[in-house]
């Protein structure tokens, strides 16, 4: 461990830059991959700025490549700002035959590939990309009630520890 870095603190590095907090209440997972980007200096530095959006984006299969679309990656200020496209199209990295499992699976049973977060590891920017099947809305609505009725349960159980005392 280098010396500047204390006990139980994290890198720097190591952190996230954007979540899909939608794509759970939206989405069973299933299944979630951690890969590698295809991306310019610029995105990445924009990146490291904790500048990206998720809320619209998805990932498609086309022959051996994966790419994600819609993810919204603004412009580094620094960088050239005329050349840059924020939402355009960007290639994942995935090995072969996780391709091909994947062109499987959502061809056959209809899962669709979400983009998770992202993050970056070792100083290299990664996705966690979940494969997941659309919820319906009774679902989405039970899904709710659960979480509420927890929520309840947990601040009686508090009250009635705090009169205890």
């Amino acid at each position: 461990m280098p010396s500047h870095q204390l006990a139980g603190e994290s890198r720097s590095s190591d952190r996230t830059v954007a979540t899909n907090r939608r794509a759970r209440h939206d989405f069973i997972i299933e299944e979630s991959f951690e890969v590698g980007m295809v991306l310019t200096g610029d995105e990445v530095k924009s990146l490291r700025e904790g500048r990206a959006v998720l809320g619209d984006a998805y990932a498609r299969v086309d022959g051996n490549a994966v790419w994600i679309e819609n993810m919204h990656i603004p412009p580094y200020e620094m960088g050239d700002v005329r050349r840059h496209q924020s939402k355009r199209s960007r290639k994942l990295l995935l090995h072969r035959e996780e391709i091909r499992r994947l062109v499987g699976k959502t061809a056959e049973r209809g899962l669709t590939l979400i983009p998770l977060k992202i993050y970056f590891t070792r100083g290299l920017a990664k996705m966690e990309l979940g494969l997941g099947r659309g919820k319906r809305q009774f679902e989405k609505r039970q899904a709710l009630a659960e979480r509420e009725h927890r929520r309840e349960m947990e601040r009686s159980f508090a009250d009635r520890s705090a009169h205890r005392r």
